[in-house]
């Protein structure tokens, strides 16, 4: 065998190597059939159209004094502002506040779980960005409590409290109370960063780590977390401590005024 022959077949063999590699490990290209149909997104753009366009433009780019412009913000923050009544707005005091979601909308119903799919197929469809998780309910409820309670006082109860009761930011912000939402409104919030809530993209928050928080903010629903005493409202160290700073401070007015008393 000729040393030109044993040069060939060796480049042949690399080449044949690398095709297989990059087979294996570069991920396959999504296809059509991974992506809306042209159906879903054109019944979108109707929605969009119908009960939208009037304040974030007709192409996305908003409207001053209006609306934000939408280009980029994924069908995530679609299903959270408008599965939960926040979007469409109805009056212009609303924005913000979680209210009724409309009927064509509702997440509880077929028709309205196909609108909000559609409706955020053509926002994602326009500009991208996150996008709602594929599982749903039960799937994105997390294993580890303990470790969605560690995470969860980290990352978001200096602003929803311990419990998820909420509070007040300032300046017209509050974070809403989150002892009605659901396990997909709560994962596409912490996608998306509604108000003055920071974005916890995958690089912040892994999709466990999002589910285990998910799964505490679930355990803590409903329960009595002060047996055989006051809640307090359940706000955490704010009212407790006021509450231990104001009865420490009369008790300790009250013994010294006995003490003075007696001597």
């Amino acid at each position: 065998m000729t040393r030109r022959l044993r040069h060939g077949l060796l480049v042949l063999a690399a080449l044949v190597a690398l095709g297989g590699a990059y087979a294996l490990l570069v991920p396959a290209p999504q296809t059509a059939g991974a992506q809306p149909g042209q159906a879903q997104i054109d019944q979108g753009r109707a929605l969009y159209e119908r009960a939208c366009i009037s304040c974030h433009g007709a192409n996305l780019q908003g409207a001053p004094g209006r609306g934000p412009g939408l280009v980029g913000v994924g069908d995530a923050a679609v299903y959270f502002q408008v599965s939960t009544g926040r979007m469409p707005l109805a009056r212009a005091e609303d924005r913000g506040y979680r209210k009724v979601p409309a009927p064509e909308f509702d997440p509880d119903t077929d028709q309205g779980r196909a609108n909000l799919a559609a409706l955020g197929a053509y926002i994602e469809a326009t500009g991208g960005g996150p996008e709602v998780p594929a599982e749903t309910g039960p799937e994105l409820i997390g294993s580890d409590v303990a470790h969605g309670g560690e995470l969860y006082r980290l990352n978001c109860a200096s602003c929803h409290q311990f419990t998820g009761r909420g509070g007040i930011l300032g300046a017209g912000r509050y974070p809403p109370r989150l002892d009605v939402a659901t396990p997909e409104q709560m994962y596409t919030a912490m996608l998306s960063g509604p108000m003055a809530m920071p974005v916890f993209g995958d690089k912040q928050l892994t999709p466990e780590e999002k589910k285990d928080i998910i799964a505490y903010v679930l355990s803590v629903r409903g329960r009595n977390q002060a047996p055989g005493g006051f809640t307090l409202g359940e706000l955490g160290p704010t009212t407790e401590g006021l509450v231990a700073f104001v009865v420490g401070l009369v008790a300790l007015i009250g013994v010294a005024a006995w003490i003075g008393a007696r001597s």
